[in-house]
């Protein structure tokens, strides 16, 4: 009885040992294909033939029961020829190797792809002929061929696939009759070749599809041109008008904009005017009330919400090497010196763009205009 038992855990190890270590089919051929493509990049590293489930490996896809559907391999920069073996995988139904450098003929054996609905073998060095055993796939709907170096005639066995929609074979060495039943594909391209369509034949070499999608491609990179164009006229005239609004103005700073006050300047009991305060109360700095102007700036008459007169000191050096230097003087100067033959100063407004001097209003004017002789 022990034996027995022994015997059964054995077999049953050497089955199990036998299903990790027995090949698959679908992975002995994408190997073949691999060592036929030259990796010399070792782009397909994680196609390793001692892991039997390729559904696993770069650029490879399977259905839920483990059937490779799809190989996609574009420019990773193969130079080398298509295996054969790739045939044998019954269930594939994508295969694309474009744009690398892949030599030799179309292999017959592709004919056997019965799951195929498209192969796409565009921008590659691929000769020979156009394998007749291509047109024994039921399922393909797109054929890429275009910029290789074929040659020869185009297998009439082609226009014999009722589920064919596109096929490119444009930019390669064929010549001869093209099959009647391919120009009926809702898109063909056979521009590039030596071929009856064309200019001295009824036939056109490119379908009307094609060109009216290239057509598409030209109107929409156009558009986007346009539009783009219009849109930085439309934001310089924006800018212009813009200008033109605020020419002669310096940008304003109103109460709630951050900055709005200046914190550098703590000047004991001054009050610290608002911008929006002072610019109601000169009318928006008007010329008509200006006192006075000088290398400073100019002085503006002012009245207050609480009808209050005074004059605003509107410096407009304070940005040069010093100025702010010497406005900070200024104010600490006039605060300090107390005196009643001296204008007192009574508060003062900082943004980030103005220094501003608040002094109550003497109607008499100052005293280098008494000096003046001037009269009112």
């Amino acid at each position: 009885m022990y034996f027995g038992l022994k015997l059964v855990f054995g077999v049953l190890i050497l089955a199990c040992l036998h299903s990790f270590v027995s090949s698959n089919p679908q992975g002995d051929a994408l190997i073949a294909l691999k060592a036929s493509l030259n990796d010399s990049g070792n782009q397909l590293s994680s196609w390793n033939k001692d892991m039997v489930d390729p559904c696993t490996w770069f650029k490879v896809t399977c259905d839920k029961n483990k059937n490779v559907i799809s190989v996609s391999l574009s420019a990773l920069g193969f130079s080398g020829f298509l295996s054969p073996e790739i045939g044998s995988l019954k269930t594939l139904q994508t295969l694309v190797l474009q744009r690398n450098a892949i030599t030799g003929e179309i292999p017959e054996e592709f004919g056997n792809l019965t799951s195929l609905t498209m192969l796409d073998l565009d921008n590659n060095r691929l000769t020979g002929e156009i394998p007749p055993s291509l047109g024994n796939l039921p399922e393909l709907r797109f054929l890429y061929l275009s910029q290789n170096n074929l040659t020869g005639t185009i297998p009439d066995s082609l226009s014999h696939i009722a589920s064919l929609a596109e096929i490119q074979l444009d930019s390669n060495g064929l010549s001869g009759q093209i099959p009647g039943g391919l120009f009926k594909v809702a898109k063909y391209n056979f521009t590039g070749n030596h071929l009856n369509c064309g200019i001295n034949v009824s036939q056109r070499c490119a379908s009307d599809s094609v060109g009216s999608s290239n057509k598409s491609r030209i109107g929409t990179v156009l558009g986007i041109i346009v539009g783009i164009v219009c849109l930085l006229v439309f934001g310089g005239l924006l800018l212009l008008f813009w200008k033109g609004r605020h020419k002669g103005y310096r940008r304003e700073v109103f109460v709630d904009v951050a900055g709005e006050v200046d914190r550098r300047i703590p000047f004991g009991q001054l009050k610290r005017f608002s911008w929006r305060e002072l610019q109601l109360a000169t009318d928006n700095f008007n010329e008509k009330n200006v006192l006075g102007q000088g290398g400073f700036g100019k002085v503006y008459k002012g009245v207050l919400s609480d009808n209050t007169k005074i004059a605003v000191k509107r410096l407009t050096d304070y940005e040069s090497p010093g100025g702010d230097a010497a406005f900070q003087r200024e104010v600490e100067m006039i605060s300090v010196a107390v005196h009643r033959n001296l204008l007192r100063l009574i508060g003062f407004c900082t943004t980030p763009t103005e220094r501003l001097l608040v002094y109550p209003f003497m109607q008499n004017l100052s005293v280098a205009y008494r000096l003046r002789g001037n009269r009112l």
